[in-house]
């Protein structure tokens, strides 16, 4: 059984790019200009690592890459704007001139999206919930769309023992009220993306079972990103170590797209582009590459 949601906007320009959502799972990769992502541990912090590993993935077939320059998580150094835009406008016009694959800044502040959107950025990714409305403003003003998260806490700052009455009700209700506040800035309901925040101020049992009624939230009918890739609740239900997460981090990606989500975040491109694909056929929305098996 499969949840097909009522996007408002299906069809979709981003950046060079052109989007069916209602017949296509869009890949999105990571690249962490910082030193201590919580999973490449620096790996892509280098400004030719960073950007040689945006083009892997479009290589491997992403068509969206996601560039961040500050770390969700409060426990690491603060980074200054100025060391953010350092980070991030470089590796954003280094992809741009070399690629048309859509890319997206993971900020939350307004001086940063500005420049990066100057630099060849189509879309903010704004894990904070457009915390600071003058961010919807920057995306208005330059036709930019945006992806708005679904987090209570301010800015890199903890929320210590997350207690919900009902999660998904009070987060379909938080994303139903931040995408309104983007449309009274300016920003168009078919430049917006939603995207549930999996583990970000949630428990594992919050996740899960964000995971099992995510069609609740995708019946806001805007196309909705999943971020799961090598998370907290996938290392606490699974016991695995970091490195050892990807399969079953795929496994719950399909899980998030029979339920709804359209765009999977993930840190290894091969393997999620191959489920991409054979989840897009068993569900009917492409043919299958050749035909041979029991055909003669």
């Amino acid at each position: 059984m499969t949840y097909l949601p009522h996007l408002r906007d299906p069809a979709r320009t981003i950046g060079r790019r052109k989007f069916d959502f209602d017949r296509q799972i869009v890949v999105m990769g990571v690249v962490n200009r910082t030193p201590d992502s919580f999973f490449d541990d620096g790996r892509t912090f280098a400004l030719d690592h960073a950007v040689a590993a945006a083009l892997a993935a479009s290589e491997a077939g992403a068509d969206w890459i996601d560039i961040g320059g500050v770390p969700f998580s409060p426990d690491t150094p603060e980074v200054t704007v100025a060391e953010e835009i350092d980070r991030v406008v470089p590796v954003v016009q280094r992809v741009a001139e070399a690629s048309n694959i859509v890319i997206s800044v993971d900020t939350f502040r307004p001086e940063v999206a500005s420049r990066c959107l100057a630099a060849g950025a189509a879309v903010i990714n704004d894990t904070t919930g457009l915390h600071d409305p003058e961010l919807a403003d920057v995306v208005a003003e330059q036709g930019a769309s945006v992806v708005i998260t679904h987090s209570l806490a301010l800015p890199r700052q903890h929320l210590h023992r997350p207690q919900y009455s009902d999660v998904v009700t009070e987060i379909k209700a938080f994303l139903a009220e931040r995408v309104q506040l983007a449309v009274d800035h300016g920003v168009p309901e078919s430049r917006i993306v939603i995207d549930p925040g999996h583990d970000l101020n949630k428990n594992t049992l919050h996740t899960l079972e964000l995971t099992r009624r995510l069609a609740e939230v995708a019946d806001l009918g805007l196309p909705m990103l999943a971020a799961v890739s090598n998370k907290d609740f996938v290392g606490e239900a699974t016991g695995l170590p970091l490195s050892d997460r990807m399969p079953p981090s795929v496994a719950v990606a399909t899980i998030c797209v029979l339920n709804g989500a359209r765009i999977l975040r993930m840190h290894d491109i091969a393997a999620t582009v191959a489920a991409a694909r054979m989840i897009e056929a068993v569900m009917g929305f492409r043919q299958p590459v050749y035909l041979h098996h029991n055909m003669s």
